[in-house]
């Protein structure tokens, strides 16, 4: 179990930077350094993985592949890859939010300029990248060179049949014709994990820990249902015959009908799990924690048909279980760093299964006044063995939230947390109501408490990073070196100090 501690919610791509996106660049490390002078010991972000057309990295094209926005430019023009006209081409005016577009258009002809200089030296560093990581790497280098090919189509509507159903012997004629492209994508994955193994470095070194956040599922247009569709419940033709989602929440009176293909979980586990297995293997490498989003899929998962038009259609099917996890414990020890996030529709399943792994769950703020009755979400009820959150990347900020909830829901928030007098609609740096909110969640038993950098901003609606249900104008959220500035950071120290969650 970790110390009682506190965090820091920020995605990579909500930093500061002059180059349109947040990145693996010194900007990462001066956030770690000042996070660690107000107290905190931890850093989460989301998913690293690459992103779907609506910018989410909870639908990517690969379970393992890294996001190649986030690789710094600055760091490839030292290496010489990259001339200064280059990456004056690449500086983007606006500092307040991420423009994929542009991204889209701009930063790809900036890696191949890169790789077009690329020396023995470190081709050589490429090549024994690629041998490291043999189980998805080629698949993967090959599945993006083909969807260029073929103008970004979905594998499942790709014309040439034998490569659309992984012929190997179409798979390996495929690699050599393509071999230059093929090693393109494979050494912008080589950039992005190695620059994040030096940068996590020297973020472990000041004192700060990753947590990390992992989709439980993967997209059905991606190189892993694509190379291993044995894995998951599709038809003959690669069609996911059942689909992931969530029945009616808080967040949507309909669902929420993800999309992504239901794992064969009778043949993960005749296979011992060791897709899985490698996947948490990369992601604890990557992280220093892990969080397991949807984690109540491994009890039991709202199975939807692959035809339906909602989430409503959809029914609960019996999850992997406790047996996924012996696997786990078998591979990885006991002690495995494992947040579950145990939100949405809980039963006495899942539960049980967070009883019997003995990881921590989460519980949110938000959720602890929505209705007038002793919630489990009330800081008062969360438990030792938790991660208390004022809101998460699907909530909206805690000012935005005090404002759109009912009057009586507020009333009842601000009375709880003990503000009384003063502007509860105040933002900014040192807004009461929201200081006051995060006051009363550092004071709960949890082991570690954790905001959103927006939260300690004090800011508003405008500056939440998703709408769940919402498939545009999302994650785009950044945050500027002059908000960071303006932080009250010996605020901020304080009470970590009060609360006994200081790390200095």
């Amino acid at each position: 179990m970790i110390h009682r501690s506190s965090g820091v919610l920020l995605h990579i791509s909500s930093l500061p930077g002059d180059y349109g996106i947040g990145s693996f660049g010194q900007e990462a490390v001066a956030f770690a350094r000042q996070m660690h002078e107000c107290g905190f010991s931890f850093w989460q972000t989301l998913p690293f993985t690459t992103i779907d057309q609506y910018n989410s990295p909870y639908t990517s094209y690969s379970a393992f592949a890294g996001n190649p926005f986030f690789i710094d430019l600055p760091s490839l023009a030292r290496q010489g890859l990259l001339t200064e006209e280059e990456l004056r081409a690449n500086r983007f005016p606006t500092p307040y939010a991420v423009d994929y577009d542009w991204l889209r258009k701009t930063r790809e002809k900036t890696l191949r300029r890169a790789f077009s200089r690329i020396g023995p030296g470190l081709r050589e560093k490429i090549e024994e990248f690629v041998q490291e990581n043999d189980f998805w790497l080629p698949d993967y280098a090959l599945f993006s060179a083909l969807k260029s090919r073929y103008n970004e189509k979905a594998w499942m509507d790709w014309p040439d049949q034998d490569l659309k159903m992984h012929q190997p012997e179409a798979v390996e004629a495929a690699k050599a014709e393509m071999a230059d492209e093929v090693f393109y994508q494979e050494f912008v994955q080589y950039l992005f994990f190695s620059q994040w193994k030096a940068v996590k470095k020297e973020i472990n070194n000041i004192g700060i820990q990753m947590i990390g956040d992992m989709p439980i599922y993967v997209a059905q247009d991606s190189s892993d249902v694509w190379g291993n569709r044995q894995m998951f419940d599709l038809d003959k033709s690669g069609k996911a015959r059942q689909v992931s989602g969530c029945p009616p929440d808080y967040f949507s009176s309909d669902g929420q009908l993800w999309g992504q293909p239901i794992y064969n979980w009778a043949y993960m586990k005749e296979t011992g799990y060791d897709w899985w297995m490698k996947r948490l293997g990369v992601a604890l490498r990557i992280y220093d924690m892990v969080r397991i989003d949807h984690f109540r899929a491994f009890s039991s998962y709202w199975s939807i048909p692959g035809d339906a038009v909602t989430a409503r259609e959809g029914k609960w099917v019996k999850g992997a279980g406790i047996d996924f996890f012996n696997r786990v414990w078998t591979i990885f020890g006991r002690d495995v760093p494992i947040i579950a996030e145990d939100l949405g529709e809980i039963d006495d399943g899942v539960v049980q299964l967070i009883t019997d792994t003995g990881l921590p769950g989460m519980r949110v703020m938000q959720f602890a006044f929505i209705d007038n009755y002793d919630n489990l979400h009330l800081p008062h009820n969360i438990p030792k063995n938790a991660i208390a959150y004022t809101g998460t990347h699907d909530n909206d900020t805690t000012l935005g939230w005090l404002y759109s909830t009912s009057p009586e829901n507020r009333e009842r928030a601000l009375r709880y947390c003990g503000f009384s007098g003063g502007n509860w609609s105040e933002g900014g740096f040192k807004a009461p109501a929201v200081r006051a909110m995060i006051r009363a969640l550092w004071a709960c038993p949890a082991m570690l408490a954790v905001t959103p950098i927006q939260d300690l901003c004090g800011f508003g609606s405008d500056c939440k990073m998703n709408q769940p249900g919402v498939p545009g104008g999302n994650w785009a959220f950044r945050i500027t070196e002059e908000a960071l500035h303006n932080l009250d950071t010996s605020w901020i120290l304080e009470l970590n100090r009060t609360f006994y969650r200081s790390s200095i």
